[in-house]
């Protein structure tokens, strides 16, 4: 590991120390009180100084790039499970933004795309208007090639596609994918589980977690947007 992300980590392990929810407690409680005149020397005494504040932003810079890499990665790991005999990859996207693929995975037998996320089971509107894309995107390519949606965990995806949430809500922050849906499809479908019943069977819904449990693990996030509302996750 780079020596410089090595302090970057010490450092901001020492402030978190084992409970962060309890030093941040402690930092609160001894900050209380303080004055204009006794603040910086209360500060320094516990290093909360420019040091531990550039940590932090370089460990975030950092993390934003371990979403891309766990993507790429779990795509990888996961085709020795999905290649069947005399299948071969024709290509894969594996890095973040628009790589000019139209899918995650292309193989001479499937098209697939992938979702590493660890959902809350809440109110997900964002993610899942992304995993709606993802499964219309399948449904509507022009191929006779097997179609396969690939989840970490698939409960809570089933029970958004099973569910009533209105489609104008779930297609209102993607104008390309809604003007495509209604010139496909008009107005006949209202909900996501009318257009889910009517397409269940053309896409392979199926859980990575059997042959990736490392990422059981990997902690719920929080959802990630651009300026659109476009959900950003890549895992």
């Amino acid at each position: 590991m780079d020596q410089t992300l090595q302090k970057h980590i010490d450092h901001l392990g020492a402030f978190i120390g084992h409970d962060l929810g309890a030093s941040i407690a402690e930092v609160e409680r001894s900050v209380e009180g303080a004055n204009g005149t006794n603040i910086g020397p209360m500060l320094r005494e516990r290093d909360i100084d420019s040091r531990l504040l550039g940590a932090a932003a370089e460990i975030k810079r950092v993390s934003a790039q371990i979403d891309v890499t766990v993507h790429a990665v779990g795509i990888l790991r996961s085709l020795p499970h999905i290649l069947a005999d005399g299948e071969q990859v024709e290509s894969v996207s594996l890095g973040a933004g628009n790589t000019g693929k139209a899918f995650d995975l292309e193989t001479n037998l499937r098209i697939a795309e992938f979702k590493f996320i660890q959902w809350r089971g809440g109110p997900e509107s964002i993610r899942q208007n992304g995993i709606f894309k993802d499964f219309f995107d399948l449904v509507t390519a022009e191929t006779s090639k097997k179609r396969c949606l690939y989840l970490l965990g698939t409960h809570h995806a089933l029970k958004f596609f099973r569910g009533r949430r209105a489609l104008s809500s779930v297609l209102s922050k993607n104008q390309a994918t809604r003007d495509k849906f209604a010139s496909l499809y008009g107005d006949r479908y209202a909900t996501v589980n009318e257009f889910f019943t009517d397409h269940e069977q053309v896409v392979e819904i199926i859980d990575v977690l059997p042959w990736l449990p490392e990422l059981d693990r990997m902690p719920v996030q929080a959802e990630a947007t651009n300026n659109l509302g476009d959900d950003m996750s890549l895992v």
